[in-house]
């Protein structure tokens, strides 16, 4: 979802809580990771892998300036011989460090070999974030959390997935958004579809 469409989301959005309710979440995952210095870590669950949301933090992390939004992708089914950055599996999070942060993203409750990582990361010192829908457990071993309830029209976890990463992006300057921050992403957006095409996740 480019730059357009997210403006056009968020103006549907307008009168919910979810445009407020994005980017404060935004907000938190960008001060987890950039003061911190440490690794951002995605997870999904078993039957759900946000490859999708990881690709567009490393395409905000270079459109702003904000290397440290690039995740690493942890997959439940990593193999020899996939690409580097397909390549990290489970295995991870038995590593991380207290400056690390986790991204888990889970539709459904996690399974418990899942959360049983998550509470260890926890444990460890990680700063633990969440998108879910809807089970309660996730949540509460979350630092911070966004829920999206299912069904909860107009919205479902993957537009708040496109919301977040757009606005983990934006210059988080008071007064900085808006109009000036739109015409800076646009600008980005036609130097990227100017440029070489990305490596395929």
């Amino acid at each position: 979802m480019d730059a357009v469409r997210v403006a056009l989301l968020r103006e549907v959005l307008a009168d919910t809580e979810w445009p407020a309710a994005t980017r404060r979440f935004a907000g938190v995952l960008r001060s987890s990771v950039l003061p911190q210095g440490g690794g951002l870590l995605l997870v999904g669950t078993e039957e759900y892998e946000p490859w999708h949301l990881a690709a567009h933090l490393v395409d905000e992390a270079a459109w702003s300036g904000q290397p440290e939004l690039a995740p690493t992708l942890v997959r439940h089914r990593a193999r020899d011989g996939d690409p580097a950055h397909l390549s990290v599996g489970l295995s991870r999070l038995e590593t991380v460090r207290r400056r690390d942060t986790l991204l888990v993203v889970a539709p459904e409750r996690p399974e418990d070999a899942l959360l049983e990582r998550i509470c260890d990361a926890r444990r460890a010192g990680a700063t633990v974030l969440a998108l879910g829908g809807g089970d309660r457990v996730l949540p509460e071993l979350a630092h911070e959390a966004l829920t999206v309830a299912s069904p909860s029209p107009p919205i479902d976890l993957d537009m708040v997935q496109h919301l977040v990463s757009a606005a983990a992006g934006e210059n988080s300057v008071p007064g900085a958004r808006g109009r000036r921050s739109f015409r800076d992403r646009l600008s980005r957006l036609v130097d990227q579809l100017t440029s070489p095409p990305p490596p395929r996740w």
